[in-house]
């Protein structure tokens, strides 16, 4: 017999408590319901029931901790705890870090997942218009943002990402010519778009006045990088989400530049990787369990994300734990004997006026290219990244259009319709397209 719920459920919204003893009974009241859905799974089920009774947040603990390997483990269907009939989408991850893990969702999951991202300060309405410029394909990303959008009422701009159909250039035309007031895209994105805008003789900061914000998520993202986004579009809020495939949003910017955790619809935890030890607050790596989750529950899922939780409360008000991102081992090397993540590199980096584009190379020092034309600030950053990380670092400034090559910023769409009749002078090679 099927266990979806094919109308929306009721879910607690952000006035449903008021203080952390309020949100602990929200958390309490679903738990239970939570982990009962999670045993209908095959890799769930043995794991759940040899624990012993699991009936409080604080019995959590008694549980083991499960992360990626373990859905790389139970692919593709080991953690599907719905009849395969109520699935509404599959995805998998992108594969960066290994092998792609499995993700599904059935339409009340999805209702969950879009309420979820609309939360963010950014506060979508009919009067805007949304361009998605994150993946669709087998990812989460770009369909969340564009559900919302249309969960709120706003026109959305599905631009996709990585597409040879929609280039930067196009981008920029589209976010010009549609007065587009939102857009969703990776950190990079917005870089891209501004020196594509002034590859096309435009000024960021003053010739899209409709664009009123920008929402990011996808890479590690450090204050001083979010600030020259900022700056660079004319000041507008450049706001933060984070997530996961397996996940979809997991916190949202509120006006007072603070992530909140939408703790309401899952229990995090703060793992100590040495001890095992967790905790609700403080650092360690972050460890979800789903309260809502129907097709795929995760019960203290290891994000792998080193994080900071905070539950002493926000200027904004909103009664929610708030977290810092610290980053992620993947995205972090060692350099002479010491671990140095990309967080801390950018925010120095990005400490350096002017600078959009810029990368490095780590072995038995730093090698570290920015594109800047005019001034030398290597010796600079060179003491900069000595001081702050103990790292020997050697920077050398390079024009621009050496990291990212002019012809990026204007090329036109490509797309070629495959065919299979040609007249006499056309290229049959190049224009029979069946890969």
């Amino acid at each position: 017999m099927s266990t979806v719920q094919h109308t929306a459920p009721r879910l607690p919204g952000l006035g449903d408590w008021t203080d952390a003893a309020g949100l602990r009974r929200v958390q309490e009241d679903r738990l239970p319901g939570a982990l009962a859905q999670a045993t209908r799974s095959r890799f769930h089920h043995d794991r759940i029931a040899s624990a012993g009774p699991v009936r409080t947040v604080g019995d959590l603990g008694r549980l083991p901790v499960m992360d990626k390997a373990d859905l790389r483990a139970n692919y593709p269907f080991g953690l599907l705890a719905v009849d395969r009939t109520d699935v509404a989408t599959y995805h998998e991850s992108s594969g960066t870090s290994g092998d792609p893990t499995s993700s599904y969702f059935t339409d009340a999951d999805w209702y969950d997942v879009v309420d979820r991202f609309a939360r963010n300060a950014i506060d979508l309405g009919p009067g805007d218009t949304l361009l998605v410029r994150t993946p669709y394909a087998l990812l989460t990303t770009g369909h969340q943002a564009h559900l919302a959008g249309r969960h709120r009422g706003a026109t959305v701009v599905p631009a996709d990402n990585r597409s040879t159909v929609v280039t930067h250039a196009r981008v920029v035309r589209l976010l010009r010519d549609l007065d587009v007031t939102v857009a969703w895209c990776l950190p990079t994105e917005a870089f891209l778009w501004a020196a594509a805008a002034q590859a096309a003789g435009l000024r960021p900061s003053v010739d899209f006045p409709r664009l009123r914000g920008l929402v990011v998520a996808g890479e590690p993202l450090s204050p001083s990088r979010q600030a020259r986004i900022s700056e660079i579009w004319g000041g507008i809020p450049v706001l933060q989400d984070y997530g996961s495939t397996e996940t979809g949003s997991l916190a949202g910017e509120c006006g007072a530049g603070r992530l909140h955790l939408w703790a309401d619809r899952f229990i995090p935890e703060v793992l100590d990787p040495v001890t095992g030890h967790s905790a609700t607050s403080g650092s360690g790596e972050l460890v979800i369990t789903t309260l809502y989750r129907q097709a795929m529950p995760l019960v203290r899922y290891n994000l792998r994300d080193h994080v900071r939780i905070d539950g002493d409360g926000c200027p904004c008000g909103l009664p929610l734990p708030t977290v810092e991102v610290l980053g992620r081992h993947e995205a972090s090397c060692t350099v002479g004997g010491r671990r140095i993540t990309q967080r801390q590199l950018e925010e120095l980096v990005f400490g350096l006026p002017g600078v959009l584009f810029w990368r490095a190379r780590a072995g038995s020092r730093l090698e570290v290219q920015i594109e800047l034309a005019g001034a030398d600030p290597s010796s600079t950053l060179e003491a900069l990244i000595a001081s702050r990380t103990g790292v020997t670092a050697e920077v050398e400034v390079v024009p621009p259009g050496t990291i990212v090559p002019a012809e990026v910023l204007t090329r036109l769409p490509e797309f070629t319709k495959p065919r299979t009749l040609f007249g006499a002078g056309d290229d049959w090679d190049r224009a029979v397209s069946y890969w």
